[in-house]
């Protein structure tokens, strides 16, 4: 039947845990419905199943084949869990069915395309020696990443490497992205609050704006952008919430700004000490004083050269295109990903797996209300997974 023929017998299957999934959704560390279906179709597999994290769930695989010994190495492979603050807008017969929340990620696609990575490794365990840590993460959108690693999942035994694939609305069926070194951004949180000194909106010279100071540094913390750092260093300043006042003929005395820096590059420090100059300036000028805050999301995500051409001959077989089967356009983006607190412990690759498709309407963006997935796409997942974890384990 060979490797394809195997993966398209289960295909009912496959779409059906994906449905499954979409159609129950569940927020960050929330997970408990999906966490119960994956550990119990784990242990009906005969994997060591463990629950860490809360909602997480780890099933080690252990091969059966000859080489086992000493030189016998660990996989993870992730799939991220949790779903968003969404209402669904797909009208889709398998929509979710709680108000609020939606897989608009291609979450639920990541769970199934693992699990049914994981039944064909079983049956074939045999062929290959060393392990294959299947590692279900909550809490992707909200950096459960580092929970899990604090709760040993890349211990006993030790990850040699890891894998995760993500499946991307934006790069039609039948294409893999992947590409080396920096590949999604570190992303910092930040929360400004500028204080001046209420007053009339007919004699703002007897008060302190704080709005228009607020103002000047939406403006001129773009500088850092382009003035303070190179441009062929990617970086990103983004004001995404201003709150200040009660009424159109006051002065208010404070306004709070929220928004994210966002960095491809390692020198994300540098350019938080050039925000946080320039505004320490801009209040100085407009008399007023500031109070900034700072919350880290995301570290920067860097691709492994070497498992990055394993995932590209992975994808030549896959996708039988050879060389041409992998693009590195549009994988490069100023968007986080949780899966880099693994890569910066162990050699990791994040790769992207096609499921746009404008003709099934799933061409819509990640994180839009009308969000789907073309489910072709799935069976290629699958199969990323099965060869890019033989090809790993055959250099045992």
């Amino acid at each position: 039947m060979g490797l394809k023929g195997t993966i398209a017998s289960m295909a009912a299957e496959l779409i059906g845990l994906r449905r499954d999934f979409h159609r129950h959704p569940e927020l960050g560390f929330a997970e408990h419905r999906s966490g119960r279906i994956i550990a119990e179709y784990l242990a009906d597999l005969g994997l060591e199943v463990a629950r860490v994290a809360g909602t997480g769930v780890v099933g080690l695989l252990r091969g059966r084949g000859g080489g086992g010994g000493q030189g016998a190495r660990t996989l993870a492979l992730r799939a991220d869990m949790d779903a968003l603050p969404l209402q669904e807008a797909t009208g889709l017969p398998h929509a979710s069915v709680h108000d609020g929340v939606m897989h608009a990620c291609g979450h639920d696609g990541h769970m199934a395309v693992l699990l049914v990575a994981a039944k064909v490794l079983v049956g074939l365990r045999d062929e290959w020696c060393g392990s294959v840590k299947f590692v279900f993460q909550p809490n992707e959108e909200g950096a459960g990443a580092q929970a899990m690693i604090q709760a040993g999942v890349l211990d006993d035994p030790p990850v040699d490497a890891a894998l995760a694939l993500h499946l991307w609305a934006p790069l039609p069926v039948g294409l893999i992205g992947v590409a080396a070194g920096p590949v999604m951004a570190s992303s910092d949180y930040f929360r400004v609050t500028v204080r001046g000194r209420g007053g009339h909106g007919g004699a703002p010279h007897e008060a302190v704006d704080p709005v228009l100071c607020g103002a000047a540094i939406i403006q001129e913390v773009q500088a850092v952008q382009t003035r303070e750092l190179s441009v062929l260093w990617p970086t990103l300043v983004t004001f995404c919430r201003v709150a200040a006042g009660t009424s159109p003929i006051i002065v208010p005395g404070e306004m709070v700004l929220e928004g994210s820096l966002r960095c491809l590059h390692e020198d994300a420090g540098v350019a938080k000490a050039g925000v946080e100059r320039m505004i320490a300036g801009i209040c100085r000028a407009h008399r007023t004083e500031y109070r900034l805050e700072w919350v880290h999301g995301n570290s920067l995500m860097v691709n492994d050269g070497e498992l990055v051409e394993l995932v590209r001959a992975a994808a030549g077989e896959a996708l039988g295109l050879g060389a041409g089967a992998s693009t590195e356009e549009g994988v490069r983006m100023m968007i986080g990903e949780d899966f880099a607190e693994f890569a910066r412990r162990v050699p990791a690759a994040l790769y992207l797996v096609g499921a746009g498709s404008s003709a099934k309407g799933t061409a819509y963006p990640h994180h839009h209300p009308r969000f789907d997935i073309d489910e072709d796409a799935l069976a290629y997942g699958v199969e990323m997974h099965v060869r890019t974890a033989l090809r790993f384990l055959a250099e045992s």
